[in-house]
């Protein structure tokens, strides 16, 4: 089915700009329903390939025509992202003010056309944030959000880093309940709706916040239901989700599904904070689906067939995918990457008569924010960063922001220290990083008046690395201000010490792969200077690990070591295993130990100290932990 809208003006300037959003994929996909001729089976078509359906024509004025622009994993990102991930493809794109100008633009483009217009998001719009946004508690975030004209979000597991209590203030308005309303004019809350269906009250049987939402597109009814992922008590501080558990996606989907079609809502879209990426040599059309997985696929595929669209997350991956659901038909489903870089562009059809959809298009678009040259390259300054296009900001937003940049700008733009090079978070093959060592070292550094000898951190808490050339607050190349440090420990989470044989600390990192103990995923544990092990990939699960030393002394499994890590890892976060009921199934074996102390103040206190010490610091040497076959 061609597009339901010509493009306009903006449209057709944006199409030439970037010729890849030209190769924007169609999905015109059903729901099963007799009557209706659709060409998925066409030579050369797989369930996982960008389609284009066809089907029987709906007769005059039976059709009613939506719009939805959409996005995901925000994470606060009101500055523009910068070195090669501030790049899509090459294009310099994000910072609010130009996803803010995309999506109202989009949105006039698609009303315009008769079309009604609504923005949602699909989670982690907050936490994991600069300090500009997290140094509010992530109050401008929503601020900024509400001047988009966002309309319904689905938390994602970043929702809950600050617990549930302030995700309901999120929602609802009121000061934080100690620090108050930092930029001193109240907050009021999200005007936009959070949906939580799986985030389940143990105390109630209820739902945390709303399960679902229903909008009407010119007379039809179209539900929205969102979630995030069930695993989001284990990648989570657990002590803020003491209250609630997390149900499985698809039982939770297909319930609210069914209760929606009692109420006579035919047509629903599923936001959800879970996702997958496509598997293909760079670079990806950002509309694109080559050699798509993740664990969105068996979500979808067991899907009520009254789903039409899926909006995903969490990989900040970006796709516009057809994948079948439980019936088998392709359905729609789409991710926007991450940090406001694209916005998912979806115009969609459903008949007045069945009230089901007949169609879906989707694709992603580009949120340029640069400045080409006469060539139709890009300009970039002196230090590489790309120079940004002021007029296409917009003038609302630009005015929340510069209220929260001014009031942070002392804090943010302290120089803490120097590095002698970019330290990147990128792991090598072990699965170590230069971040990762830097982090374990400060922590490490930060802990050792209560005896600490080794420590870990989580990968997944090494958010970004540091750019030698970056200046962010004008301070010289090779300067580390305390906002870039913040913007790569953005969690504040509290450093634990605590004791460890020897034996315990080895069952630890065997905890680390796939497979072991309902582990869904590797994830390598970043580790001090000094501590050393070997790991074999092709060994059996419990048997990978070999070779721990500390500062060339074996270690021993009977003896006792002083082990320091964040509370999320103290607390069982990453490594504890659930049950699809939300029941744990194998807890974290890092949740053992004694003699316990947390210590004052935050893992970026240690960082900060860290590079007030030790500057300039190097990158780190990622020879501590040896990969073998």
């Amino acid at each position: 089915m061609s597009s339901t809208r010509r493009p306009s003006r903006f449209a057709l300037v944006r199409l030439s700009a970037v010729p890849a959003l030209a190769l924007a994929v169609v999905l015109a996909l059903p729901l099963a329903d007799a009557g209706r001729t659709d060409q998925a089976g066409a030579s050369g078509w797989t369930p996982l390939s960008p389609v284009s359906v066809t089907y029987d024509k709906v007769p005059p004025g039976q059709t009613a025509h939506g719009n939805l622009l959409a996005f995901n994993d925000f994470h606060g990102a009101i500055d523009p992202p910068t070195g090669s991930g501030g790049l899509i493809n090459g294009t310099p794109a994000g910072g609010v003010e130009f996803l803010t100008t995309w999506v109202k633009n989009l949105r006039a483009e698609a009303e315009a056309s008769g079309e009604r217009s609504l923005t949602v998001a699909a989670g982690d719009l907050i936490g994991a944030s600069p300090l500009v946004s997290a140094g509010f508690h992530d109050e401008p975030t929503v601020e900024l959000m509400d001047n988009l004209g966002l309309n319904v979000a689905s938390v994602g597991n970043h929702e809950f880093d600050e617990g549930t209590d302030e995700l309901l203030r999120m929602q609802n308005g009121g000061c934080h309940p100690v620090d108050g309303c930092l930029d001193g004019d109240g907050f009021a809350g999200a005007e936009y709706e959070y949906l939580a269906a799986n985030a389940i009250v143990k105390d109630t049987g209820k739902s945390l916040l709303p399960s679902v939402t229903v909008k009407t597109f010119q007379g039809v009814r179209v539900g929205f239901v969102g979630m995030t992922l069930q695993n989001t008590a284990g990648i989570v501080d657990p002590a803020g989700i003491s209250t609630i558990e997390f149900k499985n996606e698809v039982e939770t989907a297909n319930k609210q599904a069914a209760l929606l079609q009692r109420a006579g809502v035919q047509a629903i879209v599923l936001l959800i904070h879970e996702g997958g990426q496509q598997n293909a040599p760079a670079p990806l059309d950002v509309s694109g689906c080559a050699a798509f997985a993740g664990a969105i696929t068996p979500i979808v595929a067991g899907l009520d067939p009254a789903f039409g669209l899926v909006v995903s997350g969490h990989t900040h991956r970006y796709y516009s995918c057809a994948l079948p659901n439980s019936a088998g038909t392709p359905i729609a489903v789409t991710s926007a990457g991450s940090n406001g870089q694209l916005v998912t562009d979806i115009s969609f059809t459903l008949d007045k008569k069945t009230d089901q959809f007949t169609s879906v298009e989707a694709h992603n678009v580009i949120v340029e924010n640069g400045v080409r040259n006469a060539d139709g390259s890009w300009q970039f300054d002196s230090s590489g960063v790309p120079v940004r296009n002021e007029a296409m900001k917009d003038a609302t937003a630009k005015a929340i922001a510069d209220k929260y940049r001014e009031k942070i700008k002392p804090i943010a733009n302290k120089v803490v220290g120097k590095i002698t090079a970019d330290i990147t978070r990128t792991a090598v093959a072990s699965g170590e990083s230069p971040m990762g060592d830097v982090i374990a070292d400060a922590q490490l550094a930060y802990t050792q008046s209560a005896g600490a000898q080794i420590a870990l951190m989580n990968p997944g808490g090494v958010r970004e690395g540091l750019v030698y050339a970056a200046s962010v607050g004008g301070e010289a190349p090779g300067d580390i201000t305390y906002g870039e440090c913040f913007t790569v420990q953005p969690f504040n989470n509290t450093l634990v010490t605590k004791t460890m044989t020897g034996d315990e600390l080895r069952w630890a990192l065997e905890q680390q792969f796939t497979g072991f103990e309902g582990q869904s995923s590797t994830k390598i544990l970043q580790v001090s200077s000094g501590f050393t092990y070997t790991y074999s990939a092709s060994a059996a699960l419990g048997s990978k690990i070999s070779n721990l030393a500390l500062n060339g002394t074996p270690i021993d499994p009977a003896a006792t070591y002083r082990v320091t890590m964040n509370g999320f890892l103290d607390g069982g976060g990453d490594f504890t295993a659930y049950n699809p009921d939300g029941t744990v199934k194998n807890p974290s074996r890092l949740n053992v130990g004694t003699d316990k102390i947390v210590h004052p103040g935050f893992d970026i206190d240690a960082l900060v100290a860290y590079f007030a010490a030790s500057s300039p610091v190097a990158p780190g040497p990622v020879n501590r932990i040896t990969r073998v076959a």
